[in-house]
């Protein structure tokens, strides 16, 4: 029984996948297990999934002429999501901490605020560090330039500049990346 939404309308949900008779192509390249891999009639390719109690899925439509697999649709399905999720999984998560300093950030600010970029670098996040000039600090540009030059100096063996300093409105910012594990 499909469950009806609010609107009174049921939800038709698109197969990613054309199976069976959906599949429009005259031949078709026949893959699967216990199968003898070639170009085929549709209409064999057809039976020889109906004879196995299984389904012909089109796996790959751009080919000539399309690639149709022979196996059980729902198990393809589910081996399809959960290789999807592993690669999900594997993707790195790029994060970036924000550090920001003023023209006239005094020294102990600047090493309090240091040792935490040494420890975002270390745990794999990039930094993006900045200098938020308020007023008529702007003026001081130079003394942003200088102070980011030596924030970047003092983690160079923790990571590199990806971007150089750069003025943006009224931020200076830099930009680090954690270098690779040393192996």
């Amino acid at each position: 029984m499909a469950l009806r939404p609010p609107s009174g309308r049921f939800r038709v949900v698109e197969e990613p996948y054309k199976i069976n008779e959906r599949i429009t192509a005259k031949e078709v390249r026949l893959v699967g297990e216990n199968i003898e891999a070639g170009v085929v009639d549709i209409n064999t390719a057809r039976a020889i999934a109906k004879t196995q109690n299984l389904d012909l899925v089109e796996i790959a439509p751009t080919a000539v002429p399309p690639v149709c697999k022979v196996v059980d649709y729902s198990k393809f399905k589910y081996e399809q999501k959960k290789k999807q999720k592993e690669i999900k999984a594997k993707a790195m998560k790029v994060v970036i901490k924000e550090i920001r300093f003023g023209p006239n950030t005094d020294d102990h600010d600047f090493d309090f605020k240091l040792k935490h970029a040494i420890n975002f670098l270390k745990e794999g996040s990039k930094v993006k560090a900045y200098v938020h000039f308020v007023g008529r600090t702007i003026v001081f540009k130079e003394r942003g330039v200088n102070l980011l030059n030596k924030f970047s100096e003092a983690l160079t063996e923790y990571g590199k500049v990806e971007m150089e300093p750069k003025l943006e409105g009224k931020r200076m910012t830099i930009i680090l990346a954690p270098l690779p594990p040393k192996k």
